[in-house]
């Protein structure tokens, strides 16, 4: 099998691994490289590099943060930094992700929360959204 199509293949299985699982746990790895007849620091170097794929178990809720520049030039940074902060007071159970674009760039800085899309996010207000996050598994 030519090195592109195996490349192909391996992103296809661990992709609908992660699907049925959650994310890529150290024992599938070393099973798709067995299977495929790869090391596993071949299966390990896909899984590296495409930032979608997981090693661990995701959190409950996941918020993402747009890093574009449209978004960036209107507070972002700030925003980011205040939802990592959150996040990590939330006990691993709501994770946040950079992406880039939203699709919302005259309402920047916007973040993606439940499938809904938020603009004019402020540090304060991406706080508040990733607490009541946080709080719902609490309650």
């Amino acid at each position: 099998m030519p090195e592109r199509d195996a490349a192909k293949s391996v992103l296809s299985v661990l992709q609908e691994i992660q699907e049925r699982a959650g994310y890529v746990s150290r024992q599938a790895v070393a099973e798709v490289a067995a299977h495929l007849n790869l090391s596993r620091a071949e299966v390990d170097g896909v899984v590296s590099f495409y930032t979608d794929l997981r090693t661990s178990p995701p959190p409950e809720h996941v918020v993402k943060v747009c890093r574009a520049e449209a978004c960036q030039a209107s507070g972002a940074r700030a925003v980011w930094d205040a939802a990592e902060a959150a996040a990590a007071r939330s006990d691993g159970t709501v994770g946040i992700e950079a992406v880039y674009c939203l699709g919302n760039c005259a309402c920047g800085p916007s973040a993606m929360s439940e499938d809904r899309v938020l603009g004019r996010m402020s540090p304060e207000r991406i706080e508040a959204v990733l607490d009541a996050l946080g709080q719902e598994r609490r309650a």
